[in-house]
C-alpha cells in the first residue's frame, strides 16, 4: 500500500491563513495581514538564497538556519528594529506552530525554528506633548482650505479621542453620526468595536468637503 504523501508547504501555507487564523484562532485581519507579509518576506528571502523561485520552495527549505540568516537579515539590510525583528519572529512561529500540529514528520526541523530566541529590543522612555504643544500642531493646517479642513479634523480627532492612526484610517461615512449627540464608532485591534460617546468638543461643523476626501 503507497503512503498518502505530506502536504506541500502551500498547503500548509494555505490551511493556516485560510482555515486557522480565521476561523479556528478567529484573528483579526491586521494580524492576519502581518503573518502574511512576514511570510511572504521570508519565502522571498529563501527563494533568492536557493537561486529557486517561490513557487518551487518545500517544507526542508525552512530550516532554523534559513530562518536564522533571515531575521539576521531584517534587522542588517533592511535596518528594522529588534521590536520589528521580533514581531516577524512572532509571526513565523505561529505558522512552524501550525507546522509542527499538522506535520509530525518534520517535527524536529519545525522544534529548531521554534527555539531561535528573540532579540533583546530596548525600552524607549516614554514621551508627551505639553497641551500648549498639542494647540500648536493641531491649528497648524490653513483652515481657510479644503485641505486645511480635514486635516484639522483629523488631527483633533486623533488627540481627542486617543484615535490609533489604523483605528482612523479605518473609519467609514456610516461610523460618524454628526447630528447630537455626536458619536463616532471606531474598530480597534482584533475588530472589537469602540463607541467614542459625545464628540462635540473635536467635531467641527463642517467636518471636511468630500472631494478632499476623494470623494467628489
Amino acid at each position: 500500500m503507497s503512503r498518502t504523501p505530506s502536504p506541500s508547504l502551500f498547503a500548509h501555507v494555505q490551511s493556516y491563513f485560510t482555515e486557522y487564523l480565521p476561523r479556528q484562532r478567529g484573528a483579526s485581519a491586521h494580524t492576519i495581514r502581518a503573518y502574511r507579509d512576514a511570510l511572504t518576506l521570508l519565502f522571498k528571502f529563501v527563494s533568492e538564497q536557493n537561486g529557486r523561485g517561490v513557487a518551487s520552495l518545500q517544507l526542508a527549505d525552512l530550516d532554523a538556519n534559513v530562518v536564522t540568516r533571515f531575521l539576521d537579515h531584517i534587522k542588517a539590510e533592511r535596518s528594522n528594529s529588534a521590536a520589528t525583528r521580533n514581531c516577524r519572529r512572532a509571526a513565523i512561529r505561529g505558522f512552524f506552530k501550525h507546522l509542527l500540529r499538522n506535520d509530525l514528520t518534520h517535527s524536529q526541523q519545525y522544534i529548531r525554528v521554534l527555539a531561535i530566541p528573540a532579540k533583546k529590543a530596548r525600552q524607549q522612555p516614554a514621551t508627551y506633548l505639553e497641551a500648549e504643544d498639542v494647540r500648536l500642531i493641531i491649528n497648524m493646517p490653513n483652515k481657510r482650505t479644503c485641505d486645511g479642513w480635514r486635516d484639522y479634523t483629523l488631527l483633533l480627532f486623533l488627540y481627542n479621542g486617543g484615535t490609533r492612526v489604523s483605528e482612523a484610517a479605518g473609519l467609514r461615512w456610516d461610523d460618524l453620526q454628526l447630528a447630537a449627540p455626536r458619536q463616532v464608532r471606531l474598530r480597534g485591534k482584533g475588530r472589537n468595536y469602540d463607541d467614542l460617546g459625545d464628540m462635540r468638543s473635536c467635531t467641527p461643523r463642517r467636518l471636511v468637503c468630500p472631494s478632499a476626501m476623494g470623494y467628489a
